[in-house]
């Protein structure tokens, strides 16, 4: 601690190196701390970017997607316009992020049987590895049904308690409305899962 020095007795030296050696410092500390801040925000806000932009994430809030996929599990989506059959896709409807998986594009003709067996253009899929029973589920549309082109034919696959493209006031999905695919599980940490693009 630098002593005071007496009234009108000038400050040694030692004292004002010491004083200034202070001053020094705390404009390093506030210059650091300014440099931190910066960073933070221009991260902060390239991953707002990123998210918005390229990365969108999406919360899983029902049990359509079940058993690939819980309630409460956090998904990236990978934005795109480039779909298969069989890509679980994200996309617009009521102005809410859904999840579901691409059975038929526009052109193709779609069935389902009463048992919830479903064939494209006469072939049937081969569904065992995601979905855990078949099931006709809510349905109101008829059979052959065609999908209108520069649509989309979407299921859940939890196929009992779905509304999907089985559902005239649910449809297929405008390819307008498209967001993209899924790119990766991210939550639960023990549930992580690489799907690719």
């Amino acid at each position: 601690m630098a002593r005071r020095p007496k009234q009108g007795q000038f400050p040694e030296l030692s004292d004002i190196e010491r004083e200034m050696s202070q001053e020094r410092s705390r404009g390093k500390y506030h210059q650091a701390l300014k440099g931190t801040a910066g960073t933070v925000i221009v991260v902060a806000a390239l991953a707002v970017l990123i998210a918005t932009l390229l990365l969108p994430v999406l919360r899983i809030t029902g049990t359509s997607m079940q058993p690939g996929f819980q309630p409460g599990d956090i998904l990236v989506v990978y934005k795109t316009n480039d779909f298969k059959q069989g890509d679980i896709c994200s996309f617009y409807f009521n102005n809410k992020l859904i999840l579901k998986r691409i059975i038929a594009m526009g052109g193709d003709t779609v069935e389902i049987d009463e048992e919830g067996h479903v064939s494209v253009n006469g072939v049937q899929l081969e569904e065992q590895e995601y979905i855990s029973e078949y099931a006709l589920g809510q349905c109101d549309i008829e059979f052959p049904f065609e999908v209108p082109v520069g649509t989309y034919f979407v299921l859940g696959d939890n196929r009992d308690n779905s509304v999907d493209s089985r559902v005239m006031n649910f449809g297929c999905i405008p390819t307008e409305e498209m967001v993209g695919k899924i790119l990766a599980r991210v939550w639960p940490a023990n549930g992580l899962t690489w799907f690719g693009f």
